[in-house]
């Protein structure tokens, strides 16, 4: 059996559109319209145990919403969904004590307390035996280097201390599934890294579940092989991170080096991402890219010449707006068919 399982999860929202004026206020006593949200679609997938997915999408996408409803805070419209073989929503104290959500922009431990009073009312709500919290804690506080930290009052914590100390509160009653919803938004790149790090290290060692959400794509890259793409409400890719690329991307990278100065116009090759005396960098169709690297060797002399792929979050950005102007497009093309 999976760890995770979703299928066909949907959440629908109904928000009241209201008329303006004062007529429109009398109208809605009498009969209301509404307006429907689909924030998440026919969403189906299955994580096993000890994999780190990513999980990402645009804003509004439904990323937020579907790992609410795998952790139970929200129940879904349709569809169905096991954690651990437990029914999400259902709520049982077996499922809650095997795993943990940990929202980036939500504080779980009290600014007026130390982290570690914290931790300590943490360790009563679950019932964790005083060595083993111990032992768990002080673990997790190496790994993450807030060891002299622990006696501070939350609300003087860094930002990065702060998160950390978050981290070892979702993970002190050791779970089996970690929801992850952007656990590194507003960080500084030390912070980051070291929160990376020490994810890599706990999944590994304890084969953790963990599905995690951010908009740093660092964050994906460093720590996830699979990722599960989100957009409207729908996923549209379930695979390894690396087939996002040759899916999704019709470019490439040139990077060529020349021998002396060159100041043709290099746009008649592709578009020019970067240029300096010695130096240039092309974006190419994948399709030319053998024709467009014998044009240049012909024209130029090149003393080194490198094909990459486009960065992932790059590719991901660009395909997110293409769906955004496809999805806007059709839905005005639907507005205009509508009072036609």
């Amino acid at each position: 059996m999976s760890a995770i399982e979703a299928r066909g999860l949907t959440k629908v929202y109904r928000t009241y559109k209201k008329e303006s004026g004062l007529r429109g206020a009398i109208k809605g006593l009498a009969k209301r319209k509404y307006d429907e949200t689909r924030a998440a679609d026919n969403v189906s997938f299955t994580i096993e145990e000890g994999e780190l997915v990513g999980f990402l999408g645009p804003n509004g996408a439904g990323k937020t919403t579907v790992l609410k409803m795998l952790s139970g805070l929200l129940n879904p419209t349709g569809g169905e969904a096991r954690v651990l073989g437990f029914v999400p929503w259902e709520r049982r104290n077996e499922m809650k004590r095997q795993f943990s959500l940990l929202m980036g922009q939500k504080n779980a431990l009290w600014w007026d307390l130390p982290a570690q009073e914290s931790l300590e009312l943490n360790r009563a709500i679950y019932g964790i035996d005083r060595g083993r919290f111990k032992q768990v804690v002080g673990g997790l506080a190496e790994l993450l280097e807030v060891q002299d930290k622990m006696n501070v009052m939350v609300r003087e914590l860094s930002l990065g201390e702060r998160m950390k100390m978050e981290l070892i509160s979702a993970l002190i009653h050791e779970p089996r599934v970690l929801f992850l919803d952007e656990p590194t938004i507003g960080l500084d790149v030390v912070s980051q890294q070291r929160v990376r790090e020490f994810l890599r290290i706990y999944n590994r060692e304890h084969r953790i579940v963990t599905m995690l959400t951010s908009h740093y794509m660092q964050d994906i890259e460093e720590l996830c092989d699979r990722v599960i793409v989100i957009d409207h409400g729908k996923i549209f890719f379930d695979g390894p991170l690396n087939s996002i690329i040759d899916r999704f991307s019709g470019s490439k990278i040139l990077s060529l080096t020349f021998e002396q100065p060159a100041t043709r116009d290099f746009s008649a090759y592709g578009e020019v991402i970067e240029q300096t005396p010695l130096s240039v960098q092309l974006k190419v169709p994948r399709g030319k890219v053998t024709e467009t690297c014998r044009q240049v060797l012909a024209d130029c002399k090149v003393t080194d010449i490198n094909v990459q792929e486009l960065p992932v979050e790059e590719v991901i950005r660009q395909f997110f707006g293409e769906r955004s102007a496809a999805v806007s497009n059709a839905a005005a093309e639907a507005a205009v068919s509508a009072t036609a």
